[in-house]
């Protein structure tokens, strides 16, 4: 979504994990998604930093203008936050005595605080659109799609109003075009530019 907002102009390159190309690899061992690969061949292959580098390129509406708690609200997503959500979205993976329910209430903990920012604030760190905002979007959407109706019916109402707008964005609708699966060969695929 951040490369879409700043009007970075590059090729897309869809992958499916389960049959990662060679040439991605070769980029990025680690084989996880997404990878940037710039003009002069470094490679970025963090979401965040991935952010930052198009919001640093180009940030028409301050998206990286936010308050103090920025980068303590990411890292708490990134960390506690993440860990939680994995074992409530996938149990299975985990240790057979992993209970997605316990995982769901410490993750919860962190969604409560986010509902509390969002009833004092139209977005997670002020009244307009932060890094936060796109950064901790997937990860709320992820847990709100784990158990649907439990989510519907939980006191956040606030935290669902922002997903909820979130989700109906045109910029949120841009970035989840579907793309073929990419191979050595194919003609180039170009991501969509806002400018």
């Amino acid at each position: 979504m951040a490369l879409l907002y700043a009007g970075v102009k590059c090729e897309l390159r869809e992958v499916v994990l389960r049959d990662k190309p060679a040439e991605m690899l070769e980029k990025s061992p680690k084989g996880t998604v997404p990878v940037l690969v710039l003009t002069d061949g470094a490679v970025i292959d963090e979401s965040l930093e991935v952010m930052q580098w198009a919001l640093i390129h180009h940030d028409p509406d301050g998206w990286l203008k936010a308050d103090d708690l920025l980068p303590e609200i990411i890292a708490r997503n990134d960390g506690d936050f993440k860990y939680h959500l994995d074992r409530y979205k996938y149990p299975e993976r985990y240790a057979p005595e992993t209970d997605a329910v316990f995982h769901r209430k410490q993750a919860e903990r962190f969604v409560a605080e986010l509902d509390d920012r969002l009833c004092q604030h139209r977005y997670l760190c002020g009244e307009q659109t932060s890094l936060a905002d796109v950064a901790l979007f997937p990860f709320i959407r992820q847990f709100a799609a784990v158990e649907p109706a439990w989510f519907a019916a939980t006191p956040y109402g606030s935290l669902r109003a922002w997903l909820a707008a979130w989700q109906q964005s045109e910029l949120f609708s841009a970035a989840m075009i579907r793309y073929p699966q990419w191979h050595a060969g194919d003609v180039q695929q170009l991501l969509p530019c806002n400018s």
